[in-house]
């Protein structure tokens, strides 16, 4: 190979190398939330296809109204949409270097996934022992169960995750360096509020 040609590959590598940088850890750390979230998004995707497929084919299905609570179901999705929207203030936060705010809308999207957790409790007891709805009897309760326990695993995962993030934020301050950590948590979280309007949707609406 020529010099003028060694050169002209070498200037190509080098504008490639400035317009192409290599995986950093920040991005790497998004690319995998991704993939995980394009997993799991396959599997509630399954899993509301085979609830209306179901419901579909099965003529004798109860009106959803008859057995769960809407006004209380409605309450839980829009507690769980504010607290993506404190995930928003909370990543705006640490973006500009601003880690007591990023603290504050943390700890008020942990609190909002908590509340919701303890809504989808009480609605849990209400049907298991007071109307006595079982995955036992009623093909209903099963898809009910399965799609809503699924994803009430999901927002716990989410609370466990910024719960640990807010944690470490206390025992070493965040600076704007960390502000891949807190955009890759509010990935998944906000993912988990968009599944939730799916279900609620789905099973308590149509």
């Amino acid at each position: 190979m020529s010099e003028a040609a060694a050169a002209e590959v070498h200037g190509h590598q080098a504008i490639v190398d400035q317009t192409e940088p290599s995986l950093t850890p920040g991005n790497s750390g998004k690319l995998g939330m991704w993939v995980f979230l394009a997993g799991d998004a396959m599997t509630f995707g399954a899993g509301i296809a085979a609830y209306g497929a179901l419901r579909y084919q099965n003529v004798n299905w109860p009106d959803p109204a008859d057995w769960l609570g809407i006004s209380l179901t409605a309450v839980m999705t829009f507690i769980l949409i504010c607290s993506s929207v404190t995930m928003v203030e909370a990543l705006s936060g640490i973006k500009r270097g601003n880690a007591q705010k990023m603290q504050r809308f943390l700890a008020l999207t942990v609190l909002g996934g908590l509340t919701f957790l303890a809504c989808q409790a009480f609605e849990w007891h209400h049907l298991i022992w007071g109307e006595q709805l079982s995955i036992r009897t009623s093909l209903f309760a099963a898809t009910f169960f399965i799609l809503t326990g699924f994803h009430g695993m999901h927002v716990t995962g989410g609370v466990i995750y910024l719960g640990t993030l807010l944690t470490r934020s206390f025992q070493r301050p965040f600076t704007v360096v960390d502000t891949r950590l807190v955009e890759v948590a509010g990935l998944y979280w906000h993912f988990v509020d968009l599944v939730w309007i799916l279900i609620f949707t789905f099973v308590y609406l149509i």
